[in-house]
C-alpha cells in the first residue's frame, strides 16, 4: 500500500511539474527520441543478404544440416527400443519377470517427458549446438553406463537418465528447422524428421535382436552400439553442424563488432537472457501444463497425437506375442516385422507430402498467413488408416491366419499414426505462433507418459483380454477420434479467438 502511494505520489508530482512547465516537453521529448534512436540504430540484425542468416542457406547445405540434425533424432529414438528384444535376457540376468524389464524401455520415454525442460531453454539462451551436443555425448556415457550395470536397478536408472539426454535433439531439432526454413518448405523438411524420430523405434528391435542372439555379443552391446552411434554423430555434429539459432547468432555478431570497432553502442537483446529458475519454471513448465489443462486445442490434440504415437511402443510388447510366443519364430525373425511399420511410415510420407499444395493454396489465399485448419484433413486419413490396421491386426494375428495378413495391418497401423502424429504437430505449431514450443512440450510431456504406459500395460492386456479383443478395444478408442479433425475445421477459429495464447485470441 505504501508502495502504491508512493507511486500515485511520485506520477502526480511527475504531472504537476509537466502542468507548471510547458516547455518540458518540447525540450526533452526531442533529446530522448533521439537517444532512442540512436541506440536502435546500433541494435544488430541480419543484412537482407547476410550470409551468416540461415534462411539464407543454399538449399544443398540445408539438405546437409537435416540429414545431420535428423540422425540426432534418430539415434533418440533407436536409443528407446535397440534394447527391447534382450528382455528375456536381462530378466534371467538380473532375477526379474520379463513384464519388470519392460520398464528398460518405459523408463528411457519416460525421461523424455522431462527432458525438454531441461533443453529447450538451454537450446532458446544458448544455442542449438549447446542444447543438443553435449546432452548426445552424455547418451552415450549413460548407454555405456547400462551395458555395464550389474544389477536391475543399476539398468532402470541409467535408461531413465539416457532418455533424458536422448530427448535433446528430439525436442530441439523441430525448432532448429524454424531457423533454417521458411514456413512454406518447413513442412517438408519437418516430414523427413518425424520419418526418423517415428522409425527409429521400428529399427531398433531389428538392431537389438541380432545382437542378442549373437553369443559373442549379448544384450550389453545394444547399448555399446547405441553409445558407439552417439559418440560418432557427437563428433561429426561438432565439426559440421553449425549454430543456427539467429539470436545466438546475432548476440555474436554484436560481439564481434563492438571488438573489431572500438564502439561499444552496438548491442543485441539475446545478450541479456540468462537462465534463471523463474523463467524455466514460467516458461517451460507452467506454461505448457497450463496449455494442456486449460486449451481445448492443445488438450484434444496432445491426447489424440499421444494416442497414436505410443502404439508405437505397444508394438514392441505385442509383436513378441503374436510372432515369437504364438507363432514360435526365433528372436532376428519375430522382430523382422518391424520392417512393415517402417514401411508404413514411409507411406505416410507420401500422404503428409500430397498435402502440401493444398497448404500452400490455403496460405496464399490468406495473405501468407498460417492456416491451421489445412492441416487437419489428413489426420482424418490417417485416424481411418489407424483404425483398420488395429481390428484388422486383431482379427488375424492368430497362428491359424496366414502371417502376411497381420504383417500387412501393422504397416496401416504405422501409416496411421505417422500421419496423426505429424499433422497433429504441425496444427499446434500453426496455431499458437509464439507459443508453440509450450503447446509442443505439452504434447511431448503427455505422450512421453502414454509411450511409457503402453508398453507395462500391453502385455497384461493382450494376454488377459486377447489379441481380437485388446486390438479392437485400441481400435475403438480411435474411431472415437475420427471426428476430432472436423470439430476442429468447424470451431477452431472461434477456439482460437476465446484462447489466451493464439495470436488475436483473447489475452
Amino acid at each position: 500500500m505504501f508502495l502504491r502511494n508512493r507511486l500515485a505520489s511520485l506520477q502526480s508530482s511527475f504531472l504537476s511539474q509537466a502542468m507548471a512547465s510547458p516547455d518540458l516537453e518540447s525540450q526533452s521529448q526531442p533529446t530522448e527520441k533521439s537517444s532512442f534512436e540512436e541506440h536502435e540504430s546500433f541494435k544488430v540484425s541480419f543484412e537482407p543478404d547476410d550470409a551468416n542468416n540461415p534462411k539464407n542457406f543454399t538449399p544443398i547445405y540445408k539438405i546437409w544440416l537435416v540429414f545431420q540434425m535428423s540422425l540426432l533424432a534418430m539415434t533418440g529414438a533407436l536409443g528407446s527400443s535397440i534394447i527391447s528384444p534382450a528382455s528375456p535376457k536381462i530378466a534371467e540376468y538380473a532375477g526379474v519377470s520379463t513384464e519388470v524389464t519392460s520398464l528398460t524401455v518405459a523408463l528411457f520415454v519416460l525421461g523424455w517427458a522431462f527432458g525438454p525442460m531441461i533443453w529447450a531453454p538451454i537450446s532458446e539462451t544458448y544455442g542449438r549446438r549447446l542444447g543438443m551436443l553435449p546432452a548426445m555425448f552424455i547418451l552415450g556415457l549413460f548407454s555405456i553406463g547400462t551395458a555395464t550395470s550389474k544389477s536391475a536397478t543399476a539398468i532402470f536408472l541409467t535408461r531413465f537418465f539416457g532418455g533424458i539426454f536422448a530427448s535433446a535433439p528430439i525436442s530441439n531439432v523441430p525448432a532448429a528447422l524454424g531457423d533454417i526454413f521458411l514456413p512454406a518448405t518447413r513442412g517438408n523438411a519437418m516430414t523427413f524428421v518425424s520419418l526418423c524420430i517415428t522409425g527409429g523405434p521400428t529399427i531398433g528391435p531389428i538392431v537389438g535382436s541380432a545382437l542378442t542372439v549373437n553369443d559373442k555379443l549379448g544384450w550389453r552391446w545394444t547399448e555399446y552400439i547405441e553409445a558407439i552411434i552417439a559418440f560418432f554423430l557427437f563428433g561429426l555434429c561438432a565439426l559440421c553442424l553449425p549454430e543456427t539459432y539467429a539470436p545466438v547468432l546475432l548476440k555474436q555478431k554484436a560481439q564481434r563488432l563492438r571488438k573489431s570497432t572500438g564502439d561499444t553502442r552496438y548491442w543485441h537483446p539475446h545478450e541479456e537472457e540468462k537462465i534463471s529458475v523463474h523463467n524455466v519454471v514460467t516458461k517451460h513448465l507452467a506454461r505448457p501444463l497450463l496449455m494442456l489443462f486449460t486449451e481445448p486445442m492443445v488438450t484434444l490434440i496432445a491426447i489424440y497425437a499421444s494416442f497414436t504415437y505410443s502404439l508405437i511402443y505397444l508394438t514392441l510388447e505385442v509383436f513378441p506375442i503374436v510372432f515369437s510366443d504364438d507363432r514360435h519364430w526365433g528372436l532376428v525373425l519375430s522382430t523382422l516385422p518391424f520392417l512393415s511399420i517402417l514401411i508404413g511410415v514411409l507411406c505416410a510420407v507420401f500422404i503428409n507430402f500430397a498435402n502440401q499444395p493444398r497448404y500452400k493454396r490455403a496460405v496464399k489465399a490468406n495473405q501468407s498467413k498460417a492456416v491451421p485448419e489445412a492441416r487437419l484433413p489428413p489426420i482424418f486419413i490417417g485416424g481411418v488408416l489407424l483404425s483398420i490396421g488395429l481390428f484388422w491386426f486383431g482379427w488375424t494375428a492368430d497362428p491359424e491366419y496366414p502371417w502376411p495378413s497381420s504383417v500387412v495391418a501393422a504397416g496401416f497401423i504405422a501409416a496411421g499414426f505417422s500421419v496423426v502424429f505429424q499433422q497433429c504437430l504441425n496444427f499446434l505449431v500453426d496455431t499458437y505462433g509464439q507459443f508453440a514450443a509450450s503447446a509442443v512440450s505439452a504434447n511431448t510431456i503427455l505422450r512421453s507418459v502414454f509411450a511409457c504406459a503402453m508398453p507395462i500395460a500391453a502385455r497384461p492386456m493382450f494376454e488377459n483380454l486377447g489379441l481380437g479383443p485388446a486390438a479392437s478395444l485400441l481400435g475403438g478408442i480411435s474411431c472415437l477420434a475420427l471426428p476430432v479433425p472436423f470439430l476442429f475445421m468447424k470451431y477452431g477459429q472461434a477456439l482460437r479467438a476465446k484462447s489466451r495464447f493464439a495470436p488475436g485470441g483473447d489475452t
